[in-house]
């Protein structure tokens, strides 16, 4: 790993990814001038591929759902170990999802308690194995994970994440656990 670049604020910080493309952001979600999450919604806007983390201190619901709808991938707390740290950004340059399970939590606790319309439907119905693997996304398990469970390759679980998400309209696999969620697929959050 490389780091390429960094701001102090969030202007700054739209500027350098726009700059430097970076192959992962690392974005606080509290910065001066802009905050992070105006700043991560300027940086889809211009790249919607951009693979963002959020590396934070807040563990406000709210908060949580609110950088998930604006397109980071991985959410991540400011005193988590380095470790995973370093596993959140290798999870998030591959355009996996990754939310610890006390993340997810929060998001699944945010969009609960937000009043937002039913999913919709889906434009063809899943099998039912994607519908396990939906299951385990909105649970935040990378494809690594999913694998192991469904005891399959981990490119079968790319084209599975591939199919469901044509199915349900969504673009990417933090849009499929909010939708896992609002459509009450998840089998479990975990308490951790």
């Amino acid at each position: 790993m490389q780091v390429v670049g960094d701001a102090t604020n969030g202007v700054d910080a739209a500027a350098r990814v726009r700059a430097l493309k970076p192959d992962v952001t690392v974005m606080d979600l509290f910065l001066p001038r802009q905050s992070g999450l105006d700043a991560v919604v300027e940086i889809r806007a211009d790249d919607p591929e951009a693979r963002i983390l959020a590396l934070t201190s807040s563990t406000d619901d709210a908060m949580v759902l609110a950088a998930i709808q604006a397109g980071v991938l991985g959410y991540l707390m400011k005193d988590s170990p380095r470790e995973e740290l370093l596993q959140a950004i290798r999870e998030v340059s591959r355009g996996n999802t990754f939310l610890p399970p006390q993340i997810a939590r929060k998001l699944a606790n945010g969009i609960r308690t937000s009043r937002r319309p039913e999913p919709p439907q889906p434009i063809e119905p899943l099998t039912e194995r994607e519908l396990e693997v939906l299951r385990l996304l909105g649970d935040g398990a990378s494809n690594k994970q999913i694998a192991q469970a469904l005891g399959v390759s981990e490119g079968t679980v790319r084209t599975h994440v591939h199919n469901l998400l044509g199915k349900l309209g969504l673009e990417n696999r933090s849009q499929a656990i909010l939708y896992a969620v609002r459509a009450g697929v998840i089998k479990r959050i975990s308490n951790e």
